[in-house]
């Protein structure tokens, strides 16, 4: 044990990994339905390893908080810019209004408690779950005109007020949003949720297909025609558009077998089928199923189900379809023989309800015969196709040039006042983000690589937060762990009470979308899921995406703001 120990002094970046191990281990222990995350148990496990009093440069620090920051600020990009739009002009005051009292609470709070700057950080970015916020209030820390002991010291309060508040934050916000707030709004907002579920053109009852999110795949049967009513033959278009109206639902057919053996690659849609012949069927299992009853029976032909079929992913590009409802593609010609499986927007999987409006940068799974996924997803913009590279010109330039913007600085008295490097790398991530939305032929990250950069990222940046705290820490959460809680959950629940009613009676949303708005402000996914599930919908994901998108960005940025107030 004696030569470990020795080991990880000598090299203290093993200690980062060894931090990085038991805290992802930690995260993921779940007591019911509660678990600490990953960066909790990460900044905890780091001040464990902490107590062995390891030394690690800050640039190791700084350097992984901005993959981070760059990661979040791409990521967010297209929604943030897309939500600038005048259709999203009303969640957008929302969130800034939102945000706003987030920065304004933990203020007030820590003005009447009597907390320092590094506990007053601490409190802002624990109660309102945004780890970020630690990096960039250490880094406009650093600008302020006292010692470097003082700025140390500040610095390792930061971590110990963030762990005190953070379960509440993230556990208390999730319970409330989902137990209480329907309570708040009045009425059975279960009820009105799935009313409203109907005005975007679903249905009442999930099992009924007209809702599409209760469709998981594409299914292909083949049905060899046998029924009287195709004893002077139909044609493709009549068979389909018949097909459809019998359960509301495009079945396309993809390959003909005549009756004579022939085989039909790509049907036209005044091709005339006849009695006898077989037809590949393409659509949801059961409408597929009931289908079968109107053409004839279904047969084994392996040969005839022989070809290739592909769900790939789309970057919604084409400026034709800027408020395009999912009916409009419904019915549009150049979907024939495609499914829309999932619709990715921000942090969000939206409802596949047919008057959701589609927005540029949305992300459209999409599946069926490759051809006609080949053709479809050039029509709605870039295929965004399986790969490993990442464009590191891109990523590297857009951290570059982020942190030279963001170390512009006005002096305010005595004051540098600055976004400071990680400010301007979060914007700079942001613009990259849209920019690559916009034009996708180039500065690809793979989202596999986003998640990496973000998670990666993140964890290392806390992990030394935490090791560098180690010494201080457990003196700090003696000093101020019961006060720094009880704050904790003052700050995480006063925002969402006034935007539960500021959601209601100002800008008057529907209740859910007033409280997946609430849920996004504070970037908290764990609400939305759990809003998801008490609500049984995907209803606040279309206000939480905007939301977020805002949030995200602002509540980074109150690091900065929380500092200067303080100080």
């Amino acid at each position: 044990m004696d030569w470990i120990i020795k080991t990880i002094q000598n090299s203290p970046e093993l200690g980062i990994f060894l931090t990085l191990a038991l805290g992802v281990w930690i995260g993921k222990i779940k007591i019911k339905s509660f678990s600490l995350g990953s960066v909790t148990g990460v900044l905890l496990m780091g001040v464990l390893v902490g107590q062995l009093d390891l030394t690690i440069s800050p640039v190791v620090k700084s350097a992984f908080f901005l993959i981070f920051l760059f990661a979040v600020g791409y990521s967010v990009g297209p929604q943030f810019v897309q939500s600038l739009r005048k259709g999203g002009i009303p969640q957008i005051l929302f969130a800034c209004l939102v945000c706003l009292m987030c920065l304004i609470v933990p203020w007030v709070a820590a003005l009447i408690a009597g907390f320092d700057i590094g506990n007053t950080v601490g409190l802002l970015s624990g109660a309102n779950t945004i780890s970020a916020v630690i990096g960039v209030a250490g880094d406009t820390i650093n600008e302020l005109g006292i010692s470097s002991a003082e700025k140390t010291e500040m610095i390792n309060q930061i971590p110990v007020a963030y762990a005190v508040t953070y379960i509440f934050g993230t556990a208390g916000t999730a319970w409330f949003l989902a137990t209480i707030g329907p309570k708040m709004l009045g009425g059975n907002v279960m009820q009105m949720t799935k009313d409203y579920e109907k005005t975007l053109g679903g249905s009442l009852h999930a099992d009924e297909l007209g809702m599409e999110y209760a469709y998981d795949g594409a299914t292909f049967r083949v049905v060899q025609v046998t029924s009287t009513d195709f004893d002077a033959g139909k044609s493709v278009d009549d068979i389909e558009k018949m097909l459809e109206a019998s359960n509301g639902w495009p079945v396309y057919i993809e390959r003909i077998r005549t009756a004579k053996g022939d085989i039909i690659e790509d049907p036209t849609l005044d091709y005339m089928v006849q009695k006898g012949d077989s037809l590949v069927l393409n659509g949801p299992l059961g409408a597929v199923l009931s289908d079968e009853e109107l053409l004839g029976k279904e047969v084994a032909d392996v040969e005839l189900l022989g070809f290739q079929v592909e769900v790939l992913r789309v970057i919604i590009a084409n400026k034709k379809l800027k408020g395009k409802t999912l009916q409009d593609l419904k019915v549009d010609k150049n979907r024939h023989g495609v499914i829309l499986r999932h619709i990715n927007r921000g942090q969000a999987t939206l409802p596949l309800l047919k008057n959701v409006e589609v927005q540029m940068g949305d992300v459209f799974e999409i599946e069926g015969r490759k051809s006609d996924v080949d053709r479809f997803a050039k029509y709605l913009g870039y295929a965004d196709r399986p790969t490993n590279v990442t464009d590191l010109l891109y990523v590297g330039l857009g951290i570059f040039l982020g942190g030279i913007f963001g170390s512009l600085a006005l002096r305010i008295g005595s004051v540098p006042v600055s976004l400071s490097a990680s400010g301007g790398v979060l914007i700079m991530g942001i613009v990259f983000g849209w920019f690559r939305s916009t034009r996708p032929t180039f500065g690809a990250v793979p989202e596999p690589a986003v998640w990496l950069m973000n998670n990666l990222g993140l964890n290392v940046f806390i992990a030394i937060v935490g090791i560098s705290a180690g010494p201080d820490f457990v003196s700090g959460l003696k000093a101020a762990g019961v006060s720094l809680f009880v704050a904790g959950i003052f700050v995480s629940l006063v925002p969402m009470i006034f935007g539960i009613y500021l959601g209601k009676y100002v800008f008057k949303f529907h209740p859910a979308i007033t409280l997946g708005a609430c849920a996004g402000s504070r970037t908290t996914t764990a609400a939305l899921g759990q809003l998801e599930d008490t609500l049984d919908s995907k209803v606040p994901a279309l206000s939480y995406t905007t939301t977020y998108a805002i949030g995200n960005t602002l509540l980074i940025i109150w690091g900065v703001v929380i500092v200067l107030l303080m100080s």
